[in-house]
């Protein structure tokens, strides 16, 4: 959506109002860098002051992270989101691991309910580009294409407050993905999921769910205590 100009009273309060209602539309997605300050200040027809002080808030309430000389970025959807994820990166890997297996164990049952063949071929791309970055022992890749295939399965559930919450922990999933494949040697064969696309595919919510608990468990396994 466009941003609007404001009118020159409660500045601040306008300028955090439009652009939570950017992220809050998904027009900036999370992990998205925003427009600079300046570009803010031009588009609002405010003063950068102005900008910095409404950006600075929603940073503080979790919604976006500043990052010095690379620009401000989304950080979480919303204000539950930014508080979920600054807790989230306060627990351990086995804490984080346990969150997952509770959200993903519930999305591959109902993803195996309520797919549709779109859901069903970006599952199966995902998988293909995750086998084959495994194959060639790429772990950024693999991280990268494994997260993707967690990420297909959630939006097949086309449950949007569990698609918003697993949004809000991408980072933290992300991690945990990273942490494990990172840490397998490099003879492993890996984990595979394949059963759990083949249970989404046939429409199995209780061989799906088993899937997705036995990865799981395995990646508990794998983190230790």
């Amino acid at each position: 959506m466009p941003l609007a100009s404001t009118r020159r009273t409660g500045l601040v309060d306008q300028v955090i109002s439009q652009l939570r209602a950017q992220i809050d539309s998904g027009e900036w997605a999370v992990g998205d860098r925003i427009p600079t300050e300046s570009e803010l200040s031009e588009q609002l027809e405010v003063g950068r002051n102005t900008v910095r002080e409404a950006v600075r808030a929603l940073a503080h309430a979790g919604l976006l992270e500043i990052r010095q000389g690379a620009g401000t970025f989304v950080r979480a959807s919303s204000e539950l989101g930014g508080a979920l994820r600054r807790r989230l990166e306060r627990s351990r890997l086995r804490e984080n691991l346990e969150v997952r297996r509770a959200l993903e164990m519930e999305a591959a049952r109902l993803a195996a309910l309520r797919h549709t063949e779109e859901d069903l071929a970006e599952i199966d791309r995902a998988i293909g580009l995750r086998e084959a970055a495994w194959r060639e022992r790429d772990m950024s890749a693999f991280v990268e294409t494994d997260f993707a295939f967690h990420r297909a399965v959630v939006n097949a559930t086309h449950n949007s407050l569990l698609i918003e919450l697993y949004d809000d922990i991408a980072q933290v999933v992300y991690d945990s993905i990273a942490h494990t494949a990172y840490g397998q040697p490099s003879t492993d064969e890996g984990i595979d999921h394949n059963g759990l696309a083949e249970a989404i595919r046939s429409g199995d919510a209780d061989r799906a769910l088993r899937e997705a608990a036995c990865y799981l468990d395995e990646l508990l396994s794998l983190a230790g205590e």
